[in-house]
Parts: structure tokens; sequence; C-alpha cells
């Protein structure tokens, strides 16, 4: 089974044609990202609005219970409603995006309002000590503080959508779900396990390369980076390069400094009562 499911992913008749396993990845990257884009859309202007004024929490604990929902079952009903109503393949690809949209919206909101709640209120409070208004607290303080957290649910979304896309083959749709769908109609298993395969990839490589982008695009201070770390105690290779200090200097005079401290408390008379 193994060697019959490497020899269908390496053969060049399941890459070739307009059917083919690189036609089908696309297909199903396309309905990933435009359902994530949507979603992302609408959800992260709420979760910033959310988490700057404190009001309306339910809406984050509304989006979270759409989690409950079953996508498939979601999938038939929105297909039978809104089907009829258009035409060509739109009757097919709305459905399927409105409801990959209604699955990776919690994700995205749940991210951006967490990460906005927690920036710290002194820095709320400085920004607005230095003139700010609202909207340039968001932009210049909120924001880049809950840039982790908003790029932490971003690449959740994407992650589950991929792995939920395929259920548009149900309706009539490519994507990496025909393999599923028709290799199971057909008892062809060897494709759908290549299928199941290969969708697993796309997903861990689409997250692999969102987590660089997160790593290039967020502030170590932000991450526990070398650039946040605590100098407390001790001297960082570059300010041992710019001082000329070594780390033993460092140390040797901070001790000494700390026993100058104790001779001058220890001198200093205390009141009798």
């Amino acid at each position: 089974m193994i060697a019959s499911i490497l020899e269908w992913l390496t053969s060049s008749q399941t890459w070739s044609g307009d059917s083919g396993l690189g036609a089908r990845i696309v297909q199903h990257l396309w309905y990933s990202v435009l359902a994530v884009a949507i979603a992302a859309v609408i959800a992260i202007p709420l979760g910033l609005w959310v988490g700057h004024t404190g009001r309306a929490k339910w809406l984050v604990t509304l989006a979270n219970s759409l989690r409950a929902v079953p996508t498939l079952g979601l999938l038939f009903a929105v297909a039978l409603w809104l089907g009829p109503k258009f035409s060509s393949d739109l009757a097919f690809l709305i459905p399927s995006i409105v409801v990959l949209v209604v699955l990776v919206i919690p994700p995205i909101l749940s991210g951006v309002y967490a990460g906005v709640e927690a920036v710290d209120p002194a820095a709320r409070d400085a920004a607005r000590g230095m003139g700010m208004k609202g909207m340039q607290v968001v932009r210049q303080v909120e924001i880049p503080n809950a840039l982790p957290l908003i790029l932490s649910g971003l690449r959740s979304a994407l992650l589950q959508v991929i792995a939920t896309a395929t259920v548009a083959a149900y309706v009539g749709l490519g994507g990496l779900g025909r393999y599923l769908i028709d290799g199971i109609k057909t008892g062809d298993y060897v494709s759908t396990a290549g299928g199941a395969i290969v969708v697993s990839l796309l997903a861990l490589a689409i997250d692999g390369l969102l987590a660089l982008v997160q790593r290039r695009v967020v502030s170590p201070g932000l991450t526990g980076g070398k650039a946040g770390r605590s100098r407390r105690g001790r001297i960082l290779p570059e300010d041992a390069a710019a001082t000329g200090e070594t780390q033993d200097q460092a140390t040797d005079g901070s001790r000494a400094s700390a026993d100058g401290m104790s001779e001058v408390g220890g001198g200093v008379d205390t009141p009798k009562a």
C-alpha cells in the first residue's frame, strides 16, 4: 500500500492535466486563501474594535460558538438555500466559501481581540499622554503589540481552512477533496490516501511558511528574543563590544555598588523612639 501511494504521488500522470495534482493544489489554495481573506476583512476590524473599546465582548463568545457547527451539514444547508439563486459554478463556489468563512472567523477574531486586550494599559496611557487619539493608539501601539496573537490567529485559521476545504468537493467543486470523495466512491484507496497526505503536507508547509513570516515581522521584544531579554545583572555581547567592558568587570562593579550602598545604609543612625 505504501509503495503504491509513493508511486501515485511521483507519477507524471498524477500531476498532468487540468485535473492533475498540481491543478488541484492550486484550486485548494484558491478556496482557502479566498475564505481567509474574506474572514479577515470581517474579523480583524471587529476584533480591534472590541479589544480597544471593551464593548460587545459577547461577539467573541458568539463567534467561538460557531466552532460547534458541523461544517458538512452547514455546507449542505447553505448549498440548498443559495445554490438555486446562482448559475454556473457560483452555485457551488459561493456556498462553499460562505461555510469556510464561518469556520475561520472565530480563530481570527479571537486572536485579534486577545492581542489588543493584552496590551499593557500603561502603553496606552503613555500614548494618550503624548497626544495620540483613538485610531492613532490602535495603529501605533495596540496593533504592533498585538501582532504576535493576530498572526497566530491567521495561522490557525489558514491551517483549519486548508484541512477543511476538502468538503467543497461534496458539492461538485475541485480541490484536493476530489481525490478523497472520488477515491472512496470508486474504491481507489491509493488516490484517497495520497490526497489526504498531500492535504496534510500542504497545511504543514503553509504553516511553516507563515511561522517564518511571523518571525521576521514581529519585534523580538514581543517574542522574548535577544532584543527583548532583560539586561539586569549582565552585559550582552553587543554592549561589551561597544563599551569594552567584560562580564566579570560588570559583575564586580555591581557588587561594589551594592557593598557601597550597604555601608552607607549601615552608617546612618536610626532615630530612637
